[in-house]
C-alpha cells in the first residue's frame, strides 16, 4: 500500500449542514488554514455521537490553533439536520457536518466500505496548502480521542513551522523538541 502523507487534496464539492443552515463546501474551504476531515460511519448510531461530542468539547483548542474541523459521513445534509433536531449533543456541534452520500470524499481518502455504504473512522489533518500531514484509520467500532488529535495537530504545526526540529513521543507545546543530528542516533 502507498501512503498518503503530503498528498494534495483533490477538488470536491459537497453539501453540508452548519449552524442550522445548508450550504455547499468545496476544496477552497479547506485551504489557507489547518483542517481536519473527520470521517465517521453514520448519523443516528452509537460511537459516532461520543466522538462528535468529544470534538465539540475540544473545539476551542482547535480554533486556537487556527484549525477547522469538518465531520463527514455518507448521510445527506438533510439527515445531518434531522439528527441535530433530534439530539442536543449533535445540535451543539460548532463545526460543519459534510454530507457525502455519493462517497466522493470517502473514496478520495480511501475510507469508503462500498458494500456497507459507510466510511471507516478516518481522521485526516491537512496543512494550509491542502496536503495531508497525518492520518489514521480505525475500524468502525473503535472511537478516537479529540484530545490526542489536538496534540498531534500542535506537533504537526510545530514541525511545519520549524522543519529543522522534530517532536518526540508525547510532546506538547512548550516542551523540548529534537534537532536531528548524528549525535542523537541511537542515544534516546
Amino acid at each position: 500500500m502507498a501512503h498518503m502523507i503530503n498528498q494534495a487534496l483533490e477538488p470536491f464539492s459537497v453539501m453540508g449542514y452548519h449552524r442550522e443552515e445548508f450550504r455547499p463546501f468545496s476544496t477552497t474551504d479547506l485551504l489557507g488554514h489547518w483542517s481536519v476531515l473527520f470521517f465517521y460511519p453514520a448519523d443516528f448510531t452509537f460511537v459516532c455521537p461520543t466522538e462528535l461530542k468529544d470534538l465539540t468539547e475540544q473545539y476551542p483548542g482547535f480554533q486556537a490553533e487556527g484549525c477547522e474541523i469538518y465531520s463527514v459521513s455518507e448521510d445527506t445534509h438533510f439527515v445531518h439536520k434531522a439528527w441535530a433536531d433530534a439530539s442536543g449533543t449533535i445540535r451543539a456541534i460548532p463545526f460543519p457536518m459534510l454530507a457525502d452520500p455519493a462517497g466522493v470524499l470517502a473514496r478520495q481518502f480511501g475510507v469508503l466500505v462500498e458494500e456497507e455504504g459507510q466510511a471507516l473512522r478516518g481522521t485526516f489533518l491537512l496543512n494550509p496548502e491542502g496536503k495531508i500531514a497525518l492520518y489514521e484509520i480505525h475500524d468502525m467500532g473503535i472511537g478516537r480521542s479529540a484530545q490526542e488529535l489536538l496534540r498531534k495537530l500542535q506537533a504537526a504545526k510545530f514541525v511545519h513551522e520549524h522543519g529543522d526540529q522534530v517532536c518526540p513521543a508525547h510532546w506538547h507545546p512548550g516542551e523540548d523538541t529534537l534537532t536531528p543530528s548524528l549525535d542523537l542516533v541511537g542515544l534516546l
